[in-house]
């Protein structure tokens, strides 16, 4: 499974992002927000993703709500996502660990990370990130190469 990743950098920022991603053609089941636990978070997520978001305390991170199948992926067959946080499961989409520890301090400083699933339209995703602000923004592909 390909993921194209970023993180904005408020709520704001995030709405804006996700508004010209569903422009751009990318369906509600194709994404992922992922940000620290609040009321606001839970409104976008069930605004743009149509579902209430899952709550969990992340190592590193500390209490999140996220919803979308980056979430899954992340879990893993072990779904030790709560145990490994972000830093230690985004190789298991194709993010080398330094990535990963980037976006964990990220989202632990209150940024939104966005994420789609989409192999075909990657860099599509990749272009809206960037023009939308999102922060650190980049295509999991290293799968199987590390």
């Amino acid at each position: 499974m390909l993921f194209t990743v970023g993180v904005f950098q408020d709520l704001p920022w995030a709405q804006k992002g996700l508004d010209a991603l569903k422009r751009g053609g990318f369906a509600a089941d194709s994404l992922t927000i992922l940000a620290k636990d609040g009321v606001e978070i839970g409104a976008l997520i069930e605004r743009v993703l149509g579902g209430k978001g899952e709550r969990l305390e992340l190592a590193g991170t500390g209490q999140i709500v996220a919803r979308g199948p980056l979430v899954d992926a992340l879990q893993g067959a072990s779904r030790d996502l709560a145990t490994l946080g972000i830093a230690g499961t985004m190789r298991r989409v194709g993010f080398q660990a330094h990535d990963g520890r980037i976006f964990e301090t990220l989202v632990g400083r209150g940024g939104v990370l966005v994420a789609i699933k989409t192999e075909p339209r990657a860099a599509d995703a990749l272009a809206i990130l960037h023009s939308y602000g999102g922060g650190n923004a980049a295509i999991g592909a290293w799968t199987g190469r590390v």
